[in-house]
């Protein structure tokens, strides 16, 4: 069974197998997540995301998906990358976000990972709402058949960690 923890924190420093980024398209670094993620964790992840777009993401790793590298410096062995949607009030993208947890969780069984850390996938500067996206988040976390032993959701603010919390 998966234990789900949550925890206030950076995420750069998880003591993890694999840590989920919250990338954009491009693979190629960003702001928030994704920013401190390839920051911290060095040249080599950059290189890792240029091989995979120079390969099969040549148009960008599309939304809801996921794809592992290595994790260059950082305390986990790998950084899975996964591209939340952009919250549309208008449209229901839920089935988008849920799949970014699930198809991390389908790679970190690909790579034996038996712990992993997520972030608050889409709810920075894509706009979905904080609580919401707690709730997706855990919900889907917990519908998931996976050999994962720890879900670790790592939360960098304090409204982040109370509403995810919320559905401990």
């Amino acid at each position: 069974m998966t234990r789900l923890t949550f925890v206030r924190g950076d995420i750069t420093e998880a003591p993890v197998d694999a840590v989920v980024n919250a990338a954009n398209s491009s693979l190629l670094g960003g702001g928030g997540v994704d920013g401190a993620i390839h920051r911290k964790g060095g040249t080599e992840i950059l290189a890792a995301c240029r091989d995979l777009r120079a390969s099969r993401y040549g148009r960008g790793l599309p939304t809801g998906q996921a794809v592992a590298t290595t994790a260059g410096r950082l305390p986990a062995r790998w950084v899975i990358h996964t591209v939340g949607p952009v919250w549309q009030p208008d449209e229901d993208r839920s089935g988008l976000l849920a799949s970014c947890y699930r198809e991390s969780l389908r790679v970190a069984d690909e790579l034996g990972a038996a712990t992993i850390a997520f972030p608050a996938i889409s709810t920075g500067v894509y706009g979905w709402p904080i609580d919401d996206g707690a709730r997706i988040a855990v919900q889907t976390v917990r519908a998931t058949p996976t050999s994962v032993t720890e879900v670790r959701f790592t939360l960098f603010s304090e409204v982040a960690y109370e509403a995810f919390v919320t559905y401990e």
